[in-house]
């Protein structure tokens, strides 16, 4: 193959790839509270992938909190398994994966940074019978694309605290003044 002919088809592929919106992912842009902050997650691979997004947006992922150092605490971070829909013979025949996490971030003085939040994902995937060993290690992998999708959730919204940290302040503080309810609909 020619230069020229290399050459235009590298800056076709290039130009496609911009023209079609495909960018590659960079660091989260956090509110300045958030610079030192310890992580706590119901689940040990929340855990793991927030601390390392946060390590690799050029956050100091500290491993005991302290004054100085904001807390991102994510307590309740579970999945469920739901069926979907039956046959006709009153077989499953599709089940759907959720994800539920809630969580909430505090600065180094303990004032809300987030309001306590939650955020729902889920999965939808057909159960074979005849293969329940194919199945088991399908639920697998929809978790683990789900924790990192989660993940993904939890650091945009990160990143919109610290582009609107007076609205996420006022947000926190009418959400203090309210009284609990006993359900959450959000």
């Amino acid at each position: 193959m020619s230069r020229v002919f290399k050459a235009s088809l590298l800056l076709m592929s290039v130009s496609v790839l911009a023209a079609c919106g495909f960018h590659l992912r960079q660091s989260v842009a956090l509110p300045p509270a958030m610079q030192r902050v310890h992580v706590t997650a119901g689940n040990p691979n929340l855990q793991r992938g927030l601390a390392r997004a946060l390590s690799s947006s050029g956050v100091t992922v500290e491993e005991h909190a302290g004054t100085g150092i904001a807390e991102l605490n994510a307590p309740l971070a579970q999945f469920s398994t739901d069926t979907l829909t039956v046959s006709g013979q009153a077989r499953v025949t599709e089940y759907t994966v959720r994800y539920h996490v809630e969580f909430d971030v505090k600065d180094g003085v303990g004032q809300p940074l987030v309001p306590h939040q939650r955020v729902d994902l889920q999965r939808e995937f057909s159960y074979d019978a005849t293969n329940t060993v194919g199945t088991q290690a399908q639920v697998d992998a929809i978790q683990g694309s789900l924790n990192d999708d989660m993940v993904q959730a939890i650091l945009f919204r990160l990143q919109a605290a610290g582009r609107h940290p007076g609205q996420t302040a006022a947000a926190a503080a009418a959400q203090e003044a309210q009284p609990a309810s006993a359900s959450s609909t959000h």
